[in-house]
């Protein structure tokens, strides 16, 4: 049975016939609620039985709660498209979904449960997953994405060790586990989002009768991606040596350089395209954020939420929207309300740089956590009837590729 005709067969829940509804859906909400719950810490409250401190709670449920649920979604609809093999739907997709869940729960309640077992359990919806896309990838001798294989694997070994690190060393949100992940994380947006924003962008202006046109992926784009392995391996391993200030220097202005040649200037009518590119400047401004905090100009903590909120919340958000559209046969077009949610999650991740900047100003943290759960809270509101709801009718589409 072919993909399409598995697709076509299917008579069960409607979250559950791709990935994307379940895991873009839940993720939304789990974003929005883990910062209601950050807030009331952040405020005094003592709330979760959990193990961890308050601080490497909300690192690792954002970094490997939130982006690992939205990373599965997403590869369990790419996956599929790319190998042109059956998708995980049903009861197979509901006990990865389910393993997922399980882990935020075994987190919460970590004070309850030996760190060993929490860690097994939260590692168990990555595994399984890893195992599927394996399948998937090698059987359909896909190589041209075992890159991403790679970098789930490396995702997933730094969960392990951040709750290593936790139950070892306490402090773990400032520890190799969360830079490992933190890593993995920003090449796989340097690496999809190097093909889908220039490949959207392209497809958008042509329809358009646009003559000047994204740069295609040559041997520069290569380069530029060699020098971010080699720059966030020296963030993993050494990151407090002296020459990884001006190695994060280099590598943040070769991703603007990379960035200004796929016309994202020209892209302003429509914020689905606008940003895709906002979101990979983040990137590339989190690598000079990085150097400014090595030169001492400004701390640690703002400087790593350009890449934490900037980069990867803004770059998820746009992912998940656009994909929700394209995969349920609506227009690749954002309307006001998701607009006002890519505007919300900008102007917090505003106000938490600026709160790490400007003393003792502790209301900009409020500030940014209310405008965070409003952008994610937000898109689970709008896209609650896209995502629950089945695909609408086949129509001709024109424009761009869908993600």
């Amino acid at each position: 049975m072919s993909t399409s005709e598995r697709r076509r067969n299917y008579h069960g829940p409607v979250l559950l016939s791709h990935g994307f509804r379940a895991f873009f859906l839940l993720s939304a909400l789990w974003a929005a609620l883990a910062m209601v719950i950050w807030v009331a810490m952040l405020s005094g409250a003592d709330i979760l039985p959990m193990a961890f401190d308050p601080f490497s709670w909300h690192a690792h449920e954002f970094l490997y709660g939130y982006l690992g649920g939205v990373i599965a979604g997403f590869l369990l609809t790419a996956v599929p498209n790319w190998t042109g093999r059956l998708p995980v739907m049903g009861i197979p997709l509901a006990g990865i979904v389910g393993l997922w869940l399980l882990g935020r729960v075994a987190v919460a309640t970590s004070a309850l449960i030996d760190w060993r077992l929490v860690m097994l359990i939260d590692l168990a919806w990555g595994l399984t997953l890893l195992g599927f896309l394996a399948r998937e990838v090698l059987s359909g001798r896909n190589w041209r994405n075992l890159p991403v294989l790679t970098l789930l694997a490396v995702f997933i070994g730094g969960n392990a060790l951040f709750h290593i690190e936790a139950a070892n060393a306490g402090a773990a949100f400032e520890g190799t586990g969360m830079r490992l992940g933190l890593a993995a994380a920003l090449l796989l947006i340097a690496f999809i989002g190097g093909r889908i924003i220039p490949s959207f962008t392209r497809n958008w202006l042509v329809a358009r009768g646009a003559k000047r046109l994204p740069v295609p992926f040559n041997r520069g784009d290569g380069l530029v991606l060699g020098l971010t392995v080699v720059t966030l391996t020296g963030f993993v391993v050494v990151p407090e040596a002296t020459f990884m200030r001006w190695l994060m220097l280099a590598c943040g202005t070769a991703h603007l350089w990379r960035l200004a040649r796929w016309q994202g200037l020209r892209t302003t009518a429509e914020p689905l395209l606008w940003v895709l590119h906002l979101a990979y400047a983040a990137l590339a401004l989190g690598f000079w954020a990085e150097a400014a905090a090595g030169f001492g100009l400004i701390a640690a903590a703002p400087a790593r939420h350009v890449w934490l909120a900037g980069a990867i919340g803004l770059m998820t958000l746009a992912v998940m929207s656009r994909a929700s559209l394209g995969h349920t046969g609506r227009p690749l077009h954002a309307n006001g309300g998701t607009t006002a949610t890519y505007l919300a999650l900008l102007g917090s991740v505003v106000m938490r740089v600026l709160a790490g900047i400007v003393p003792d100003q502790v209301w900009l943290l409020h500030l940014s956590g209310t405008l965070w759960f409003l952008a994610f809270g937000g898109f689970a509101l709008l896209y609650l009837p896209v995502l629950a709801r089945p695909r609408l009718a086949a129509k001709p589409v024109s424009g761009p590729r869908r993600a």
